[in-house]
């Protein structure tokens, strides 16, 4: 796109890059903040619309609830064939000041992305949710050296798929090493590898405790990623100016209005169905003082005819955290009131009655029963400061419910045991073990993996697998 367009008031500023569920664009909001615009590839998009406006409106409400360590979704929008996501300012990412500064980052730059990444991706994962693409690519660093995750679960609705939490902690822990390779021996780098083997055997939590419970030991301005922050501001430069909107006692005119246009673009809308209790950090696009009055530009600085005066679009346009008050019809005469509330509680009623038949009559749930494990190795030989890489594939009858297991391994004589959810349905599930091997000499390890419950034997199953340290 071309610098100084609009979608849906937010005007371009022209500094793009490719993300993975599309091509992102720095953008000013009509109220002068910066944000961002994602463009997905139409094809895709018109394939896939549903699922992504149910992404995003998990998203929103994850940031209803609080979730921090998401990049803020403002608005998906649509005209004609295309799609865009407009949320917080998305530059730089991770990957940008990486290839800025050499590949590497200071040891506690990296420490803060990796904690703070682990954090959000296990609030993502308690809430039934999941990544789907996390990398140095989807991490962007604001001007105060947070990193949020963008793109979150986008490039799983485009291409239709599942992505279990065992591959956002695969991703975590390939960043986390890619990252860590930069550092030189030491302390710091001793505890980045102890978080990442936490990752790998505990999950993230793990891996955050890890982080925490060392932090002792990297340079000052950690908690506070000064470093970080520096060379985000740095990359970014200056914030762009606000659109200049009407002054006083002149006549109303859109933040929008006095740019280009997008000319195939039509009229955005709005694609998602906004509740009255938006998030806080939603900016509003009304500059300070303006009159509620006024007409809304609803669309890429395309003026209508009429005002925008639904409730879905003022507040797709205005921000407000509250529905708008609509004018009451007059109330109904006290005998028809009476009649109309009587008529109103027997359907109520009928409506009950007919919805406790139907679950009645529903077939009870099936509980998830293990009946089988397999487990294999990537690869049968492992050489030196190797990864042995095991997964467990748990059969199941495709019911729902929660299964207890554990790693055994050969090597370490604790042993924890863990859950995982099962959704009814899948039959099949993929429970991963990776095992780092540093040093010299060799031996043959193995592991086990163990289902304790429920299995339709009402006895543990277990299958084994080994590999051969060579170095």
């Amino acid at each position: 796109m071309r610098e100084g367009v609009t979608v849906a008031g937010h005007r371009l500023t022209g500094r793009t890059r490719a993300g993975e569920a599309g091509v992102w664009t720095d953008a000013v909001s009509p109220g002068g903040r910066p944000s961002g615009v994602l463009r997905f590839d139409p094809a895709a998009a018109a394939r896939a619309r549903e699922r992504l406006v149910a992404t995003v409106a998990d998203d929103l409400r994850l940031q209803r609830g609080g979730a921090a360590g998401l990049l803020p979704v403002v608005d998906l929008v649509a005209a004609r064939d295309e799609v865009w996501l407009i949320t917080g300012r998305a530059m730089p990412a991770l990957d940008e000041l990486l290839r800025r500064n050499g590949g590497h980052l200071d040891a506690g730059s990296v420490a803060a992305v990796l904690l703070e990444t682990a954090q959000t991706l296990a609030s993502v994962h308690a809430a039934g949710l999941t990544h789907g693409a996390f990398g140095a690519g989807t991490v962007v660093v604001t001007e105060d050296g947070a990193a949020l995750l963008a793109e979150r679960g986008l490039v799983a609705a485009l291409r239709g798929e599942h992505v279990p939490p065992e591959r956002d902690v695969t991703a975590w822990v390939t960043l986390a090493r890619q990252l860590a390779a930069g550092q030189m021996n030491g302390p710091e780098a001793d505890l980045l590898h102890r978080a990442i083997t936490a990752a790998t055997v505990h999950g993230l939590a793990a891996a955050r405790d890890t982080l925490l419970a060392g932090r002792e030991g990297l340079p000052p301005g950690f908690m506070t990623r000064d470093r970080l922050a520096r060379a985000s501001r740095d990359f970014l430069g200056p914030v762009p100016g606000p659109v200049p909107v009407s002054g006083p006692g002149s006549a109303p005119v859109s933040a929008a209005a006095s740019v280009p246009v997008v000319p195939a673009a039509g009229e955005a809308v709005t694609l998602l169905d906004f509740p009255s209790d938006l998030p806080s950090d939603v900016p509003s696009d009304l500059p300070p003082g303006a009159d509620d009055d006024v007409m809304m530009r609803f669309g890429p600085g395309v003026p209508t005819e009429t005002p925008s005066r639904t409730t879905a679009a003022q507040i797709w346009r205005s921000g407000r955290t509250s529905a708008v008050t609509q004018a009451r019809p007059p109330a109904a005469p006290p005998r028809r009131r009476r009649r109309t509330t009587a008529w109103a509680g027997t359907v109520l009623l009928a409506i009950l009655v007919a919805a406790v038949i139907l679950w009645l009559r529903q077939p009870p749930a099936v509980e998830v029963a293990v009946s089988g494990v397999d487990v294999k190795v990537a690869k049968k030989t492992v050489r030196c400061d190797g990864t042995a890489d095991f997964v467990g594939v748990v059969t199941t009858n495709g019911g729902a419910g929660t299964i207890r297991y554990l790693w055994i391994r050969s090597d370490v004589r604790t042993r924890q045991e863990k859950e995982q959810r099962v959704s009814s349905g899948d039959t099949s599930v993929h429970l991963p073990l990776h095992w780092n091997v540093t040093g010299p000499g060799s031996f043959k390890g193995s592991a086990t993996l163990r289902v304790l419950s429920p299995t339709t034997t009402g006895k543990p199953i277990q299958d084994t697998a080994s590999f051969t340290y060579k170095c």
